[in-house]
């Protein structure tokens, strides 16, 4: 079945084309006019679906991935795509992992069908486990020695106290040195199901052999593929219950003598993405507390008082649920002062509405940033992906600017009062000695 989305009297942007297949895979497809296609495969399976015993696994198989199929030796892959300028890649995240290929629109119906193959029939050979495995160690250690990844980590772990998002998603070092190729094997088999994937494809093809590219290549890989024998239904996610917010301030302080200036950050346990619509205003507060310079964190504590070398704030949407997060850096005599400053810019918006002009910058550089997000295909490919894996609608992607625009100023001030609080949040300092 193929539908249309989102006719309009006046021309989009965006135009892409659904596609449902029998067996449950979504391929959603447009026509782009730049000289390049994009296959971007979606699975709505991260560290999130995890058990604590195999953190990691979803980024291990990532890796795995590409380690050859019963068609394609170890290698073979990127030899192929590279030969013909092609370029791939992967992601894994708390809440999805994705596969992608960018190649011309003449090669890909014969490129297209092998990025297809790596990710439905990995062969995940013995040998090739145990390689693989010291190379994501190495990656979990080189983790270790980055202060950014750090930071987050310990941010993470005091804004969720249950929710498996303050886990690793390269899960600990314990747990790789244990997995089994056996365990891969059947992670791969219960989760990488057709119903649990999207593929979304975007490029100079019309949209009818775009998807009939697609369709093909996954018809191909799927006859050599065995069935699922997991008793769980293939893709079906665990449901979690999202914490409450906090109700005083839980404090972490962190010595880290590898810094040569302390790190702050606050966090607010807020909604996700199962809570969309509660999302945008936390957007809209992110952006007038901590992006740019004339934001009001930015030009008070660093541009007028010289408190921090740096500020900004961001509205992490998970899909069970989001993290508002404040962070510096910034001398570690100013840690009080500076989450004093902090908290009265958050009284301050309970208590007074954010200036027309404010929101009118926000909406300004909120459909700035998604003209500029939308400009190749790999930009809406990932788009599509993205909305459709996780929230299976693609019109919380294409109507973002809308959905900012239609907020008010008073909408702003009442979800600062209910999600973001001076008085109750998480606090990490971080000193460097």
């Amino acid at each position: 079945m193929t539908a249309t989305l989102f006719k309009s009297a006046s021309p989009r942007l965006n135009a892409p084309t659904v596609h449902r297949l029998s067996n449950g895979l979504t391929i959603i497809a447009e026509q782009m006019p730049i000289a390049a296609v994009n296959l971007n495969i979606w699975l709505n399976v991260g560290s999130a679906i995890e058990t604590d015993d195999i953190n990691g696994m979803a980024h291990f198989l990532e890796h795995m991935v590409f380690k050859g199929t019963p068609t394609l030796q170890s290698g073979e892959f990127e030899q192929r795509i590279e030969q013909r300028g092609a370029v791939t890649n992967a992601a894994t995240s708390q809440d999805y992992t994705h596969y992608y290929i960018t190649t011309a629109p003449k090669d890909f119906a014969e490129l297209a069908p092998l990025q297809v193959e790596v990710v439905l029939n990995p062969s995940i050979p013995d040998a090739g486990f145990e390689r693989e495995r010291h190379v994501v160690l190495e990656e979990i250690r080189r983790s270790y020695d980055n202060p950014r990844r750090r930071t987050y980590q310990h941010s993470t772990e005091i804004t969720f106290e249950h929710l498996p998002y303050r886990r690793q998603v390269l899960g600990p070092a314990s747990v790789i040195e244990h997995l089994t190729p056996q365990q891969m094997r059947d992670f791969h088999a219960h989760w990488y199901q057709p119903q649990a994937m999207t593929a979304a494809v975007v490029g100079n093809l019309p949209v009818e052999e775009l998807i009939q590219i697609v369709e093909q290549s996954f018809q191909q890989s799927a006859t050599s593929r065995p069935p699922s024998t997991d008793a769980a239904t293939p893709g079906s996610l665990p449901s979690f219950i999202p914490e409450p917010a906090f109700t005083d301030i839980v404090r972490r302080d962190v010595v880290d003598d590898t810094l040569k200036q302390a790190r702050l950050v606050m966090t607010w346990r807020v909604p996700g993405l199962n809570d969309l619509a509660q999302t945008y205003a936390l957007d809209v507060l992110s952006s007038v507390l901590g992006r740019g310079r004339t934001s009001r964190l930015v030009r008070e504590l660093r541009e007028e008082r010289g408190l921090v070398s740096s500020i900004s704030a961001s509205n992490m949407t998970y899909q069970q649920q989001g993290a508002f997060y404040i962070s510096a850096q910034l001398p570690e005599e100013n840690l009080p002062i500076v989450e004093q400053a902090i908290a009265d810019h958050i009284r301050r918006l309970q208590t007074d509405l954010i200036t027309e002009l404010e929101l009118a910058k926000v909406r300004t550089r909120t459909t700035s940033h998604f003209v500029f997000g939308n400009e190749t295909p790999s930009d809406r490919a990932g788009l599509y992906g993205y909305y459709h894996s996780l929230l299976g609608d693609l019109n919380p992607a294409i109507y973002y600017p809308e959905a900012i625009h239609a907020l008010t100023v008073e909408a702003i001030r009442t979800a600062a009062q209910t999600y973001l609080s001076p008085t109750a949040y998480g606090v990490v300092t971080i000193r460097p000695q």
